[in-house]
C-alpha cells in the first residue's frame, strides 16, 4: 500500500469541492487546532471528544500529517481511563478536567478506527504495537455493554451505571469500529473469537431487528449510518438511502440533520456521502459534497450547518475541527486514498461471524 508524504494533498483535489490550495488551508486549520498534546478539540476553547478527535486526526493521516495524527492517538492512550472507555467531553486545554463523566460506548471503540487507518497509512508496526493495549481494552469495555440480541447499549453514566438502550447510529459506527479491531488482531496474530462474535451478533440486530434500537428516526444519521457502518450493504443498501432521500436531501444544500428541521449540516452530509461511495455511488456523493461548498469559511475550515428558512444564517457560529475531518475524508476516498478507501469500504475488512442478513453478507 502507498504512503503519502507529508502534507501531500494531491488526492484531496475534487473538481466543485476543494482544489490544492483550499486542500492545504483545510489541513492548516485542523493543524491549527491541534493542542501541543496531540488533543484536538471542536474548535480552541470548545470541548473535546474522543469520536470527533479521531475522526480530525484520520483526516490528518489523510493529508499524509502522519506525526500530527500520530500524537492524536498517543493523547487517546495516555488519557485512557483503567476500565478501558474514555470521558464523553474533555475541557479544551486541561485534559484532566472532563466535562461529561459519562463513558459512551462508540466514542470508546472508534480508536481502532483510527489506529487501523493510521497503520494502513503509514505502516508502521511500532506504533501499532503502542496502540494495541488501548484498542484492545476499548473494545472490552464495550462488549461489556453488549445486550443478548446484539446491539450495544448506550453509555455507562458517571456512576457507572449500564444504560442498556441501544442507539442504532451508535451500534452502526461500533460495528465498523469492531471490524478494524479484528483487522489489528489478525495483522497482529492474536486471534479475537469473543469479538467475531460480537460483530456477527450486532450486524444481525442491525440489519434484522431495528425494534432492539431506541427510535431515533427522525435523524439523518439514524438513515445512512447502518450503510456507513459496513452491516447494511448491496441492494437493502442502496433502497434503505433511496426510501428517505428527498426526505433528508435538500438539493443544493446538504443533508438535514433532523427532520423537520430547516437546518443543514456538514458533518451529516459528508458522512452521507462516504456511504454513498461505499455503496459505488461516486457521481451522488460528490454531488453532495459540492452541495456544501457553502459552508466553507474564508479560513478553510467549514461551518457546522445552515439553517436555510426563516432568516437563513450559519449556525450554530462555529468552525469545527470534525466537520472539515468529514469533508477531507470524503474527498479522500472519492480520490482513490488506499487507507481511507479500505476503512470506510470494508472489503478487506473482517466480517465477524454472524448469519446471512439483509445487506446480503
Amino acid at each position: 500500500m502507498s504512503r503519502r508524504g507529508p502534507g501531500r494533498t494531491e488526492h484531496l483535489v475534487l473538481p466543485g469541492v476543494l482544489t490544492a490550495e483550499q486542500a492545504t488551508e483545510t489541513v492548516s486549520g485542523i493543524l491549527a487546532m491541534q493542542r501541543p498534546d496531540g488533543a484536538i478539540p471542536w474548535f480552541r476553547g470548545h470541548h473535546l471528544d474522543p469520536w470527533d478527535h479521531t475522526e480530525a486526526a484520520m483526516a490528518l493521516d489523510a493529508a499524509g500529517e502522519h506525526e500530527a495524527a500520530a500524537r492524536a492517538y498517543e493523547w487517546l492512550a495516555a488519557h485512557q481511563n483503567d476500565d478501558g472507555s474514555w470521558y464523553a467531553a474533555y475541557h479544551d486545554g486541561n485534559a484532566d478536567e472532563p466535562t461529561d463523566l459519562g463513558r459512551e460506548t462508540n466514542f470508546c471503540a472508534y480508536i481502532a478506527v483510527g489506529v487501523w487507518h493510521h497503520y494502513l497509512s503509514t505502516g508502521d508496526d511500532a506504533f501499532l504495537d503502542r496502540m494495541w493495549p488501548a484498542v484492545y481494552a476499548a473494545i472490552e469495555f464495550v462488549l461489556e455493554l453488549q445486550q443478548p440480541g446484539g446491539q450495544i447499549g448506550w453509555k455507562r453514566e458517571a456512576d457507572g451505571t449500564a444504560v442498556d438502550d441501544a442507539l442504532l447510529t451508535g451500534s452502526s459506527s461500533i460495528h465498523q469500529a469492531l471490524r478494524c479491531a479484528l483487522a489489528i488482531a489478525a495483522e497482529r496474530e492474536e486471534a479475537q473469537p469473543d469479538w467475531e462474535l460480537a460483530a456477527g451478533a450486532l450486524a444481525h440486530a442491525i440489519c434484522d431487528h431495528p425494534e432492539r434500537f431506541l427510535d431515533k428516526d427522525r435523524y439523518s444519521m439514524d438513515w445512512y449510518y447502518p450503510v456507513l457502518g459496513g452491516a447494511l450493504t448491496g441492494a437493502a443498501a442502496t433502497a434503505r438511502i433511496d426510501a428517505r432521500w428527498d426526505e433528508f436531501v435538500v438539493p443544493g444544500l446538504g443533508v438535514r440533520c433532523v427532520l423537520p428541521n430547516p437546518w443543514v449540516t456538514g458533518g451529516e452530509s459528508c458522512e452521507l456521502a462516504l456511504a454513498l461511495w461505499a455503496m459505488g455511488e461516486s457521481d451522488r456523493a460528490l454531488e453532495i459534497l459540492q452541495s456544501i461548498q457553502h459552508l466553507r469559511a474564508d479560513d478553510g475550515m467549514y461551518w457546522t450547518g445552515y439553517v436555510f428558512e426563516g432568516s437563513p444564517a450559519m449556525w450554530p457560529e462555529e468552525l469545527t475541527s470534525w466537520t472539515a475531518g468529514s469533508l477531507l475524508l470524503a474527498v479522500a476516498v472519492l480520490g482513490g486514498d488506499e487507507a481511507t478507501t479500505a476503512v470506510f469500504g470494508g472489503e478487506r475488512l473482517p466480517r465477524g461471524l454472524a448469519p446471512d442478513c439483509c445487506g446480503g453478507r
